[in-house]
């Protein structure tokens, strides 16, 4: 399939390139790696499916996550008590390993972070995710929520300070 008019590139070419982003998006999001590849694919799918040509491979990018991110946050809402559950199990009774007590640290920190950022509404939650963890910019990000740049580096300000206060309250009080 090509994907454009004029353009040499495919299908192929466009999964390829895009889908290690896709994945760390959507599997920041739902945290669970068959559920994220089930959605990236999804997301392939309904790219395949729409049959239009997309001028370019960024343009192409930019679709697709905004596409898998919307999947990974509709699949999260609907299945929000089964996710809250497995947390919670996966949260009791750590787990007792011969490495030493700093990666024991380090996962503890970063389960820390994890259940904050769950906290945060998906306004702020969705920008940090992207510039965090799919590793992009301010540009792109705006092009994936179709806000400015300008707006992008105001909601990740808001997200990291509200972030912060989640960790150091253990609440999210101020909403």
């Amino acid at each position: 399939m090509d994907v454009g008019e004029g353009q040499s590139y495919t299908f192929r070419d466009v999964y390829n390139e895009v889908f290690p982003v896709l994945f760390k998006v959507v599997y920041n999001i739902i945290r669970e790696r068959t559920i994220a590849e089930d959605l990236c694919q999804e997301a392939f799918i309904r790219y395949y499916n729409k049959r239009f040509p997309i001028p370019n491979i960024n343009e192409s990018r930019y679709w697709l996550i905004r596409v898998a991110k919307n999947l990974a946050f509709n699949y999260r809402k609907r299945k929000q008590r089964e996710v809250s559950a497995v947390d919670r199990i996966k949260q009791d009774g750590p787990k007792i390993q011969e490495d030493s007590q700093n990666d024991l640290v380090k996962e503890e920190t970063v389960a820390l972070v994890k259940e904050a950022l769950d906290k945060l509404p998906v306004k702020y939650r969705s920008v940090l995710i992207l510039k965090e963890y799919g590793e992009l910019n301010y540009k792109e990000i705006g092009k994936i929520l179709h806000i400015s740049e300008n707006n992008v580096k105001i909601r990740v300000y808001r997200a990291r300070v509200l972030l912060e206060k989640v960790l150091n309250l253990g609440d999210l009080n101020v909403l």
